[in-house]
């Protein structure tokens, strides 16, 4: 029987092959020249790739395995059962174009610099040279797609096709010599771009109906979350933990809104304390200098309250590329597990479109006031996502998975839980303390909207009642929520499911165990789902 770490890593390097994506975002390069291929060939050869996978995973036994490779084994055969279930059950590369933007891939290497430029420039134009068949493909794949989808998919193909047109000479510029090879690539991709940005258009005009429902159905719906969220908990659980943090968050935030504004423990009370920090907002010019400034004080609050040990790594942020935009406010793209240089992470926020009305633009920001970008900088960067995504790339282990298998559900639960641990010991005083309650019922909230959006049919006006009312958003957070919840699904839930397990894991702390070190502890394994992560601590 072959040793599990050779099988290991032999189906890494198959799955690596099969998809470039992936391969260019945990920081394998050998395949930067690749666009993902979703032509029914290259997928019947994923699809026997990954059963044979599994076939060959079945027959070892983890229980003879180290801790470290039994994990692994599980985090393995989950990552190939996955595959199988999306391509059996989903199919979403037949109906949702989204899955074939390649201005991810694109910015990749246009944006971070992690070889020479003539090297970057050469897999860019490999890249470039093969959006026209990739978008070819894709036209020919999609059928019946949902109006959300193909609506957002005119934006942020607009934006890919900017991105190439405005950026490419820049990089260009600085290794001119390429130009005759990387300029016609680039003129190609900008034409396939446009063209298939005119075809969706053709078709949002042809048909004035939603098209395609874009909710799962209860059925597939609760069969992605098991897979997307790896833990014992089940959809139902999931719902009455849920409902049940939801008043518990909601009294905590009546409290603290008394605290601040005085008056009743009441939804009204709430509502004039968060009118009063929602006037003290930034705006498209200032919003990314104030996330800067933001970043250094929770650095140096994480420091003085010696929370987690910090990094030297560099963090850039920057306004969000318009061909990322449409789906969230900020994120944070960190480099690969497998990266090997110098290269930073951003954090990402997007500004307001030039197209909005002012009354939206005040909208979002009375939102996204200075006190919630506060709360948000902690969740993206410090002590969130970048400071424990640089923990995780610093992991090296017996073998390559856990580079492949990094769980949402970790990593959003501890940045989540970061947001409580902050607030809890003063961060920003007591308006950053109701903003984070309130990211706490919104977080919750959007558990609740993924499972009854996608399996109990939830009507738009009801839960845009249920995000204005029961979690105080303002009109275009909810409108964009509810935008979200129709194009994804599973992922809203990672963020309530991973905050409670990730806290649970903390409040596990062995009795004279520093808080830093169980921190660190709990960062050193990198991203294996929590229940992984309680077999690896001993808790």
């Amino acid at each position: 029987m072959e040793a599990f770490g050779v099988l290991a890593e032999r189906i890494v390097e198959a799955v690596l092959e099969s998809r470039p994506g992936l391969a260019t975002s945990v920081g394998d390069h050998r395949y930067d020249d690749r666009l993902p291929d979703f032509s029914a060939d290259a997928l019947a050869a994923d699809r026997a790739m990954l059963r044979d996978a599994a076939d060959a995973l079945s027959e070892i036994d983890p229980d003879v395995l180290d801790t470290d490779e039994s994990v692994d084994h599980a985090l393995l055969s989950a990552l190939v059962d996955r595959g199988l279930f999306e391509d059996s059950e989903i199919r979403s590369h037949e109906w949702d174009p989204l899955r074939h933007n390649p201005g991810p891939l694109l910015h990749a290497l246009l944006a971070r610099p992690y070889a020479p430029v003539e090297e970057r420039l050469t897999h860019l134009a490999g890249r470039l040279w093969a959006v026209p068949d990739a978008l070819a493909t894709a036209r020919a794949t999609l059928r019946d797609m949902p109006r959300v989808h193909a609506e957002t998919a005119v934006g942020q193909f607009v934006g890919a096709a900017a991105l190439v047109r405005d950026e490419v000479p820049v990089l260009l510029a600085q290794a001119p010599a390429l130009r005759d090879r990387v300029g016609p690539a680039a003129t190609a991709a900008i034409a396939a771009l446009d063209e298939f940005v005119a075809w969706l258009r053709a078709g949002l005009a042809a048909d004035a109906g939603p098209g395609r429902d874009p909710r799962l159905g209860r059925r597939r719906w609760e069969a992605r979350l098991w897979h997307t969220l790896d833990t014992e908990l089940g959809a139902a659980e999931v719902q009455r933990r849920a409902w049940a943090n939801l008043d518990r968050v909601t009294d905590e935030i009546r409290a603290a809104a008394v605290e601040l504004v005085g008056g009743p423990a009441d939804d009204e009370t709430v509502r004039r304390a968060l009118d009063l920090l929602a006037a003290e907002h930034p705006d498209d010019a200032t919003i990314v200098d104030l996330a800067a400034g933001t970043l250094d004080d929770a650095t140096d609050f994480v420091r003085h309250h010696d929370l987690v040990s910090l990094v030297a790594d560099p963090c850039v942020i920057q306004e969000m590329p318009e061909f990322a935009r449409g789906v969230a406010v900020a994120y944070c793209d960190a480099p690969g597990p497998l990266e090997t240089a110098d290269v930073p992470t951003f954090y990402c926020i997007a500004p307001t479109p030039a197209d909005w009305p002012a009354q939206r633009v005040e909208s979002f920001y009375r939102e996204y006031n200075d006190h919630m970008i506060r709360n948000l900088t902690v969740h993206e960067a410090m002590p969130g996502h970048f400071l424990q995504l640089a923990h995780a790339r610093r992991y090296a282990g017996p073998t390559r998975v856990r580079a492949l298998t990094e769980s949402g559900v970790f990593i959003e639960g501890w940045a989540v839980y970061t947001e409580e641990l902050m607030a809890g010991l003063g961060f920003g005083g007591l308006p950053v303390r109701l903003q984070q309650l309130k990211m706490q019922l919104r977080m919750t909230i959007n558990a609740l909207l993924d499972q009854l959006v996608h399996c109990d049919d939830l009507p738009e006006a009801e839960a845009m009642a249920l995000m204005t009312g029961r979690g105080f958003q303002e009109e275009g957070e909810a409108a964009g929520k509810w935008r979200r919840a129709l194009l994804t699904s599973t992922q809203l839930s990672t963020y309530f499911v991973g905050y409670s397990e990730m806290a649970d894991i903390a409040a596990a702390r062995p009795d004279g165990v520093p808080v830093r070190d169980w921190h660190d502890a709990m960062l050193s394994h990198d991203c294996p789902p929590p229940r992984h992560l309680r077999t690896l601590l001993g808790v």
